[in-house]
C-alpha cells in the first residue's frame, strides 16, 4: 500500500464536495458559511483551498454534475500546492463517478484523503485501484463543531509513526461480540455504500481483511437486509475480523424488532470471526478517525485495535 506523507501544520488542505451540495440554513449565506469553514480549518494551523464543487448544486442532491465532481477530485490530487484533501460533506453522489475517475492520477499523486459516509465508495476504489491508504474521518462542514477528542484523533492518525492504538472516548464502551484476534488491512465504511458496490467492478474485497462497518439513520430491517446481502456475498466468510462502528440514529420501529446488537450478532456469529461493536467511528461526535488500507491488529477479547505501517 502507498502511505501518503504526513500532513503538517502550515500545509494546504484542499476541500472538495464529491457527493451532495453544502446547504446552509439560509440560502443567502453559502459563501459566508463556506468562508467560516475555510477560516476554521486555517485556525488549526493549515491553509485551506476551496474546490469549485463546494459552491455548486446540481439536480438538488449533487454538488455539481458528474464531470465537475470528477474534475475537482483529479484536480486536487494533481495540484502540487495541495498537500491533503478533505471532503466537505457526504450525502449521495460518489457511486455515480466511480467509472469516470482516472485512477492513475490518484496513484501517481498520493495524498492524505479524508471523509466518511458517502465517501466510502471513493475509499474502497482508492484502496483497491490505487493501493492508497485513505482516512475514514471528519468532514470540513463540521469543522466549526469539532470536538477536541475528534480533532486529536484526526491529528494523531494523519501523523502516526510506526503504530497507533485507538480507544473509544471514556464514556463509550466497546463490546466483544466474538472473542479472538485477527490481523489484516482495514477496509470498509458506511454499510449502505458497501452494499451498493455489490456486483460492480468496485465491489469491496474483504479477503483476509478486517471489515469495518458503520451506519446512520437506517431502520432495523434495512440494516438486516444489507448485512444479509454481505453475508450472502461471502464478505463475512472472506474477512479475518469485523469491527462495527457507530450506528447513529438506527432505531427500532416496533417493540418486537431486533435490538441492533442482537441483529448484528445473529448475522455474524456463525463465522466465529473476532468481532467488536460500538467503536465510535461514523456519524458520531466525538468521532475516531481510522486509516483504511493500513494493517490492523484486532484483539476482540481485550477490545484492542492497533494499526501499523
Amino acid at each position: 500500500m502507498i502511505f501518503p506523507k504526513k500532513l503538517n501544520k502550515g500545509e494546504t488542505i484542499g476541500i472538495i464536495a464529491p457527493s451532495s451540495p453544502y446547504k446552509p440554513k439560509c440560502k443567502y449565506s453559502l459563501n459566508g458559511e463556506l468562508y467560516k469553514i475555510k477560516k476554521t480549518i486555517e485556525s488549526f494551523g493549515y491553509r485551506a483551498k476551496m474546490g469549485n464543487t463546494c459552491y455548486l448544486s446540481y439536480k438538488g442532491y449533487l454538488a455539481g454534475d458528474d464531470y465537475a465532481r470528477v474534475k475537482d477530485i483529479e484536480g486536487m490530487f494533481m495540484d502540487k500546492d495541495v498537500d491533503g484533501i478533505l471532503c466537505l460533506r457526504g450525502g449521495y453522489g460518489t457511486p455515480r463517478i466511480l467509472d469516470k475517475i482516472n485512477y492513475d492520477i490518484i496513484k501517481k499523486n498520493p495524498k492524505v484523503f479524508i471523509g466518511y459516509s458517502d465517501i466510502t465508495a471513493l475509499h474502497i476504489a482508492f484502496n483497491q485501484y490505487c493501493d492508497l491508504v485513505t482516512y475514514h474521518g471528519i468532514m470540513a462542514s463540521t469543522s466549526p463543531n469539532w470536538h477536541e477528542f475528534t480533532y486529536n484523533s484526526f491529528k494523531n492518525m494523519i501523523n502516526m509513526k510506526d503504530n497507533l492504538t485507538i480507544e473509544n472516548p471514556l464514556e463509550e464502551e466497546l463490546y466483544t461480540l466474538v472473542d479472538g484476534t485477527a490481523e489484516g488491512k482495514l477496509i470498509g465504511g458506511n454499510l449502505s455504500l458497501i452494499a451498493s458496490t455489490m456486483g460492480t467492478n468496485y465491489e469491496i474485497n474483504t479477503k483476509d481483511k478486517i471489515l469495518f462497518i458503520e451506519e446512520v439513520g437506517e431502520k432495523i430491517y434495512r440494516i438486516d437486509r444489507m448485512l444479509t446481502q454481505l453475508d450472502l456475498a461471502g464478505k463475512f466468510e472472506d474477512c479475518s475480523g469485523i469491527i462495527f462502528g457507530d450506528f447513529e440514529d438506527c432505531k427500532k420501529e416496533k417493540d418486537d424488532d431486533y435490538e441492533l446488537y442482537d441483529l448484528i450478532l445473529d448475522r455474524i456469529k456463525k463465522y466465529n470471526k473476532p468481532c467488536i461493536y460500538n467503536l465510535q467511528s461514523g456519524h458520531c461526535n466525538p468521532m475516531i478517525s481510522i486509516p483504511l488500507g493500513m494493517n490492523c491488529k484486532l484483539d476482540a477479547t481485550n477490545k484492542s485495535i492497533t494499526f501499523n505501517r
